[in-house]
This record gives structure tokens, sequence and C-alpha cells, in this order.
């Protein structure tokens, strides 16, 4: 008798710890710190080694292509371990009911045989629970193998339209700052277009695509997994570059409003300490750029027609606002590999760019 307690109890166990992670991945719509979950470890091992296995591979383009299956890759994947590990989980508990079972079960692979036909609701019938414990079992093992199924179909229609609502802005920031893309070029572009005017429009239209970034990829952090569809861009990316070019306008710019400006840096830089701090990538430090890069910037600036504050009053100004996010910004763009642009990211392990 107490052997098959132990089983059942056994069983009970893994698939309590399956459903939690079930929900707290899919369901939960805010971030569950990843050492309770079973499929945080799974996606960090994971990207680990796939990440390690590629990133050499050139040229940049077939790099690209291949880290792009990762996402998609680990739903599935995870998909499959949860399904494998309720089988194992209902094959323990029925190996604790096997006398409840006719014919007579045969040890584990059997009951987790009956499991799987159970979950899956594929129902052969050639195993058959005869009494109250088994059959109350047997039910809640169809209904969790719906269930689960059923969950993640849903939340893989969410994570797509997530992802394809984050696109939408890097689209039309592809025009705006160039690709890859640059707090600079945007800057830049404005002025050669005349659109100076609407920089604070384009920071407002930034805050609700951060806020949307913030919101979405914490409750779902496989979405940072999620690689860009277009050459060039990237989410990461987009976010420094959004986040230089308020730090310039704040610092640097005259005649310029700050108020959109300072709000994108302010929902930008939450953004990056969230997401940093939910992967444990934090990092503080200086700024990642050298004055002689700044003056170079300040240069392409004036040429573009814009008014610049004094540079010894601009300079610590830049180094104070770009520090709030700047070496956290570094540690996600190395993380998840994303190509090297005009200061994001490291620009060392990365050889090339998509052509």
């Amino acid at each position: 008798m107490l052997r098959e307690a132990l089983w059942v109890a056994a069983g009970a166990a893994i698939i309590a710890i399956v459903l939690f992670d079930v929900f707290a991945t899919v369901i939960v719509p805010r971030p569950v710190p990843g050492t309770l979950l079973l499929s945080s470890y799974v996606r960090s091992a994971m990207w680990r080694g796939w990440r390690g296995a590629f990133l050499a591979v050139q040229p940049a383009v077939r790099r690209e292509m291949i880290l792009s299956f990762f996402a998609p890759l680990f739903i599935l994947t995870v998909l499959a371990i949860w399904l494998g590990a309720l089988i194992f989980g209902f094959g323990c508990m029925f190996n604790g009911l096997a006398s409840q079972l006719r014919p007579p079960s045969g040890g584990l692979g059997q009951t987790m045989y009956f499991a799987g036909t159970t979950l899956l609701t594929i129902g052969y019938g050639d195993i058959v629970p005869v009494a109250g414990g088994a059959r109350a079992v047997a039910l809640i093992a169809g209904a969790t193998g719906l269930g689960t199924v059923a969950i993640v179909l849903a939340f893989l229609f969410s994570v797509v339209s997530s992802y394809r609502q984050r696109e939408l802005f890097l689209i039309t920031l592809d025009a705006r700052a160039g690709a890859p893309p640059s707090g600079v070029a945007l800057l830049e572009i404005h002025a050669q277009l005349g659109l100076v005017g609407d920089l604070p429009g384009f920071f407002n239209a930034a805050q609700n695509w951060c806020a949307h970034v913030l919101d979405t990829h914490l409750a779902y952090p496989v979405l940072c997994y999620f690689r860009s569809s277009h050459v060039g861009a990237s989410w990461v990316a987009a976010l420094g570059a959004v986040l230089d070019a308020a730090t310039l306008v704040l610092s640097t710019l005259r005649d310029v409003p700050h108020g959109e400006a300072q709000l994108a840096h302010s929902v930008g830089s939450h953004v990056v300490y969230d997401v940093a701090k939910h992967f444990h990538l934090m990092q503080a430090g200086a700024p990642a750029v050298d004055r002689a890069e700044f003056q170079a910037a300040r240069a392409r600036l004036a040429a573009a027609g814009f008014r610049l504050d004094a540079e010894d009053d601009a300079w610590p100004r830049f180094c104070r606002l770009r520090a709030e996010y700047a070496a956290s910004l570094n540690r996600m763009a190395d993380y998840w590999a994303i190509a090297p642009a005009q200061w994001i990211g490291d620009r060392s392990p990365l050889a090339g760019r998509p052509d």
C-alpha cells in the first residue's frame, strides 16, 4: 500500500510542477521568477547551446536566419516537454493505481502508454480503469491534455500578435533612423526632411511602443528571442536608437522640445532596466561612447542644421543620461547576438552585418 501511495504522490508532484509552469508561462500576465519555472531553465540552456553553436556562422544573413529559428523551436520543444512530463506523471499515478486497471498493469511502461493515450484523447480501449480512483485520474488526464494544447495554441496566437505589433514600429523606424537604426541618423534624417517639428510626435509614438514591449516581453519572455524579419532591424537596436536620440536631444540640442524626449527616455530606460533585471543582464558603467565619438556626432548634427549647446556643458549631461541604460543595453545586445549598430551592442562578437 505504501509503495502504491508513493507512486501516486510522485506522479501528482510532477503533474503539479508542470501545470504550474504552464499556468505561469502562458496565463499569468506578468513576469514570474525564472527559478520557479521548468521552461525557464530549458530556454536558457537551449539558447546558450544555440547561440554558441551558430554565433560564428558566416555570412551574417545566414547566421541571422539560423538564430531566428530558435524562438519557434523553443515553443515546440517546451510543449513536447510539458506533454512528455505530464504523460510520465500520470503514468506514475496509474502505476500506483495498477490494481484498478484492466487488464492488470505490466509496469510503468504500460501505465505510461495508457496515460499517453488518455492524455492525448486517443483512447484505444485496450486498457480501461474499472474503479473510482483510476477513473477519476483518467478523466483528469484527458482534460489536462486538451487544456494544455488549447492553452499553448492560444499562447502562440498571442505571441505572434505581439510580435507583429512590435515589428510595425521597426518598419517605420527603418525610414526614420536607417538600418541598423542609429539615434544620430534619426535626428539627421528628421532635419534633412524638415521634420524636426515632428520629433515630439515621434517620441510620443516611441513611448507607446516601449510600453508595449515592456508589457508583452516581460509577460512572455520568449518574445525577446524572436528576431526581426527585416534585414538590419532588431527590437534591441531600435530601443537603443530611440534612447540615444532622446539623450542627444536632452543633453545637446537647442530649440527642440524636451518634454516628449524626456518621457521617451524615461520609459525606454524602464524597459532596459526591467528586461535586463529579468534576464540577469543588469550592468552599471560608463556610457560606452568616448568623447571623440560624441564630437563626431555633434559635427553631424551641426551639419544637419541643429543648434548645439557648448560641448563642455553637453558632455557631462550626455554621460549621465546614457549611463542609465547603455551598459545593460550592451549586455542585452550581446546576449541576444544582435548585429552591431552605432553605439548599440558589443562591437566585437558579431563580424559583419546582414547585407
